[in-house]
């Protein structure tokens, strides 16, 4: 049984979502964020303190992105992944580490100055920059999703729970105002999603003891 140790509304949720995805039975442990650094049992896994980590049968791992690609190794995920030899594979593994990378590492400054940092810094130079950062690289997913109806190609993927999950993220942060049309219609059907549902679901239901 896959424990995956994760809280709402971090990059848990792509794991959570690929679970979904792929039929896989698991146990959500919710972690609380303010306290998650005092919680014993999650702190053993990850000493480092960030969210998610799985436990999946002793075998431990953390950061989502390198987890969502254990998962289709270790579990047959083919319906998540191209092969290395089809053609969308480069365009896979280009947005699959995009998500993190190049939009989701970048709202994380925005996160930090907008909600953590003092009054007076929360409009800094560095939340500023990072918002210009990942507003550049969203062009290259409203590009892509110009010629494509998924990130990968024509076939759903790990890498739009990736890029959906950055999605997400900067619209709580107020930057849904940027997104053209093409990024408006594959919210909607990225959201439509019932493995996407399901994921919401499960962090909104009782957290598993």
């Amino acid at each position: 049984m896959i424990t995956v140790y994760g809280a709402p509304p971090t990059r848990s949720f792509r794991v959570v979502w690929a679970l979904e995805e792929l039929g896989l039975e698991y146990r959500l442990r919710e972690v609380d964020l303010r306290q998650r650094m005092s919680d014993q049992e999650f702190l053993k896994l990850n000493p480092a303190g960030f969210l998610p980590a799985i436990d999946d049968d002793g075998l431990v791992m953390v950061e989502s992105i390198a987890i969502l690609e254990y998962l289709i190794a270790r579990y047959n995920g083919v319906q998540l992944a191209p092969a290395a030899g089809d053609p969308d594979f480069p365009m896979y593994q280009q947005f699959l580490h995009l998500g993190e990378s190049g939009l989701a590492a970048y709202l994380n400054i925005m996160v930090a100055s907008r909600f953590f940092a003092p009054e007076p810094e929360r409009e800094n130079f560095g939340a500023k920059v990072a918002e210009r950062m990942f507003l550049n690289r969203l062009q290259l997913v409203s590009s892509r999703l110009a010629s494509a109806s998924m990130l990968a190609g024509q076939e759903f993927s790990a890498a739009d729970i990736s890029v959906t999950y950055a999605l997400d993220l900067a619209e709580r942060l107020g930057l849904a105002g940027h997104f053209g049309a093409e990024l408006k219609a594959y919210r909607e059907r990225m959201s439509a999603r019932p493995g996407y549902r399901a994921a919401q679901a499960a962090f909104s239901a009782k957290p598993a003891s």
